[in-house]
């Protein structure tokens, strides 16, 4: 493949579009291609569209560049397909988030798990199927790379209902994950360093982490453990005050002493577990309830990328300075790992398949896979450990009633992905957050009717 095509579908997205066109002009397997940028938002592409010709020409790079609000308009001839959109992202997880707050259930980030999770999924999922029905008519053999939380709903979906597809899903929350471990633990981030990390996404745990052979759990623990003694001083040096942030090595390590095993995505992880949603009774519990996600910080943090984007455009900030600001995404490393064909190893989420011997083989879990022609290989992993198991389960059967729920636009299925949810409390609780978000959201979950509650 001299000449690769690849369709970003979402090309506002803050997270991926300006990193997909730094990797583009600057990938030697890449900048021969073709970037083709699909946003329904007409503004908003047509500013990043007018980013990428700037940083094509300055670094005098031979990309071609395509720009439709259609994704018809340029799937054509796709060699890889990426998924990065929302609608309305911070303002619709704001809904969920405060809705139910008042009922109990604290998110603080709302868009894996829980009720933010659910509604999400139903949200995002008939664009992500609409997008997965055009790949089958213009570009059957693309392969399709979902960047769209919840990354493991929608890697279920694509699976399950269009298997004709290659795909698989990424999550940048684990591409920092072996330099992170080795600089605790003081060692190089060479091919002697093995980190294997498992679970649905969002809520991995470290199986193994060894340099040379040597374990290095003991130390990563110790200074995950040190760490953990300066969150509650908010005037520390590091100290995290936001609710993803929020005292996260210190609940690291209370659930490492529980369960046995270290959480390595702790600003999601914290919200899976039921722990830390109101006071104990007993008064002896370590940390405060959890913190709700912050819509203004996030609006806020959303100007300011978009007026990054506009200082580029109108030349307040020379174009030049755009090739040191980014560097390497998970989703354009790993197509150019498929295409040098050189065995890179990468966090990708995927079917089981035996890697983790103790869980099924279609649980679509996060691993350390090798990348290749045929996608992402998961390594061998150790067993997950019981207690830590289990919530995975339980995970998974929320997220496949979800995917399931989302494909039929069944209500009676959405309810009972959050009656199996490991937040929810309270029947009657549940149906009242139901109710309310359906009512609140009205506008994008049209259709959605009570089902014949029939086993999926």
């Amino acid at each position: 493949m001299s000449h690769p095509k690849v369709v970003i579908v979402g090309a506002g997205s803050l997270f991926f579009g300006r990193k997909s066109i730094w990797q583009m002009v600057h990938s030697p397997w890449l900048r021969d291609g073709t970037l083709a940028l699909v946003d329904t938002d007409a503004v908003r592409l047509d500013r990043m569209r007018r980013l990428a010709e700037m940083v094509i020409t300055r670094n005098d790079a031979p990309l071609k560049l395509e720009a439709s609000t259609d994704r018809c308009d340029v799937l054509a001839g796709a060699d890889f397909v990426v998924l990065s959109f929302a609608h309305r992202n911070a303002y619709y997880r704001g809904v969920d988030c405060q809705t139910s707050e008042r009922y109990g259930v604290r998110m603080c980030s709302g868009d894996t798990i829980g009720p933010g999770g659910v509604f999400r999924s139903l949200r995002e999922w008939p664009e992500i199927a609409g997008v997965a029905e055009d790949v089958l008519d213009l570009c059957p053999d693309a392969r399709v790379v979902n960047y769209i939380n919840p990354t493991a709903v929608h890697g279920i979906g694509l699976r399950r209902f269009y298997p004709q597809i290659k795909s698989f899903a990424i999550c940048d929350a684990q591409y920092k994950l072996r330099p992170r471990f080795a600089g605790l633990a003081g060692v190089p981030t060479d091919d002697k360093l093995r980190v294997l990390t498992a679970g649905p996404n969002h809520f991995t745990w470290l199986l193994e982490a060894s340099y040379d052979g040597r374990d290095l759990v003991p130390t990563i623990v110790a200074q995950v453990r040190a760490a953990a003694d300066r969150d509650f001083n908010t005037q520390a040096q590091g100290a995290a005050t936001n609710a993803k942030g929020w005292l996260n090595n210190s609940i690291a390590i209370e659930l490492y002493e529980a369960l046995g095993v270290l959480p390595t995505v702790l600003g999601h992880t914290k919200e899976y577990v039921p722990f830390y949603q109101r006071a104990g009774l007993a008064g002896r519990d370590r940390h405060p309830p959890l913190k709700v996600f912050e819509v203004p910080d996030r609006m806020r943090w959303t100007e300011e990328v978009w007026q990054r984007v506009d200082d580029y455009v109108e030349g307040r900030v020379g174009i030049a300075e755009f090739n040191t600001e980014f560097g390497p995404d998970p989703a354009t490393d790993m197509i150019e790992a498929i295409l040098d064909g050189k065995g890179r190893r990468f966090f990708a989420n995927t079917m089981n398949g035996g890697a983790v011997p103790n869980m099924a083989d279609d649980a679509f879990l996060e691993l350390y896979c090798t990348m290749g022609p045929d996608g992402p290989v998961p390594l061998s992993h150790p067993p997950m450990p019981r207690g830590v198991r289990g919530r995975c389960e339980q995970i998974l059967d929320t997220h496949e009633l979800t995917a399931e729920a989302a494909q039929r636009q069944d209500r009676t299925l959405a309810r009972r992905a959050l009656l199996t949810d490991p937040l929810t409390m309270s029947i009657g609780d549940a149906d009242a957050i139901l109710d309310e978000l359906f009512d609140a959201q009205a506008e994008v979950l049209e259709g959605y009717e009570q089902g014949s509650a029939v086993p999926v």
